[in-house]
């Protein structure tokens, strides 16, 4: 399948809503030009360490699902042409839509459920693969489709650990198509390695040098989406007094966040960042739970 990318941007074949693959422009224009190891300790679906230019690659996730996911798909970037046969295989066993395969939803879908019609066809086929997922969860595959066809594409877990994200009104298209071979031949060109850890307890496993830079995305304590739950003010002030540490030692990091969001205020966050550089910033911040926009001031913060 070939690859057609409209953008000079790679973008993460994750998708999920709220990822950084828009501000990708905003961001690079504020990244060193000399950076030896470009390290993320929350690297999410991948859309900056996708986009920066560096020796080598330090990527780190504390969701061990997301952290699989990358390695499956590394792993696959080795066997194109394999991931391909399996992943047409899961599509076409449970009857999912798949314009990329000229398999599209018939007219009286799109007649009865105007704005629904991709959720309306596919909501039987995915809770049947959902279900078969969460059975062993050992095909990550599965999960990977599951994202393609969920709901924002989050990667979402009950109590039990079961995947649980409903059916989104999506489509396996040529996007995604273009995103999978674009994240392939980059990373099989790229020495990249994958860590799934604490990100405090990363970034000293990892010891960065002056020669290094380290890229940022925490979960935002100021909003409610489903990636931020585990933060709270305890974990936001444990991770400014590790970059204030990088700082007396000369590394360079810039760390992304939103210091008002709705009608609430990231005091915490905006008062530690008056110490250092702080680039404003054209936000697309959406949450999981209301995928509109809402007025956001986000914000860059660097040390150089």
């Amino acid at each position: 399948m070939k690859t057609q990318i409209a953008t000079s941007f790679r973008r993460s074949p994750f998708f999920y809503v709220g990822d950084k693959f828009k501000l990708v422009p905003q961001l690079k224009e504020h990244f060193p030009t000399d950076i030896d190891r470009f390290i993320e300790p929350f690297c999410g679906g991948g859309s900056v360490f996708l986009n920066a230019e560096a020796e080598s690659y330090l990527v780190n996730d504390i969701d061990n699902y997301m952290i699989a996911l990358h390695k499956l798909l590394f792993d696959y970037s080795n066997d194109v042409d394999g991931f391909w046969s399996k992943l047409t295989d899961i599509i076409n066993g449970y009857g999912l839509s798949a314009s990329f395969l000229g398999r599209t939803v018939p007219d009286e879908y799109k007649i009865n459920f105007v704005k629904t019609y991709y959720a309306k066809y596919n909501k039987e086929a995915y809770m049947k693969l959902r279900a078969d997922f969460n059975n062993d969860k050992s095909d990550l595959l599965k999960l990977y489709v599951l994202l393609i066809y969920g709901f924002n594409r989050m990667l979402r877990f009950n109590n039990n650990g079961d995947f649980n994200l409903p059916v989104g009104n999506v489509d396996f298209n040529q996007n995604v198509v273009n995103a999978l071979n674009a994240y392939f031949e980059y990373v099989s060109e790229k020495n990249i390695e994958l860590f799934n850890m604490d990100f405090e307890e990363f970034i000293a496993e990892i010891e960065p040098t002056t020669d290094d830079f380290i890229y940022l995305d925490p979960p935002y304590l100021i909003s409610f989406s489903e990636y931020n739950k585990l933060w709270n003010p305890e974990t936001e002030r444990r991770l400014l007094d590790v970059l204030d540490d990088l700082n007396s030692r000369h590394i360079r990091f810039a760390v992304s966040n939103i210091i008002r969001h709705k009608n609430m205020y990231n005091e915490i966050f905006d008062t530690w960042a008056k110490k250092y550089n702080v680039i404003d910033i054209t936000s697309n911040y959406i949450s999981f739970h209301d995928n509109t926009q809402k007025g956001s001031y986000e914000v860059l913060v660097t040390n150089y």
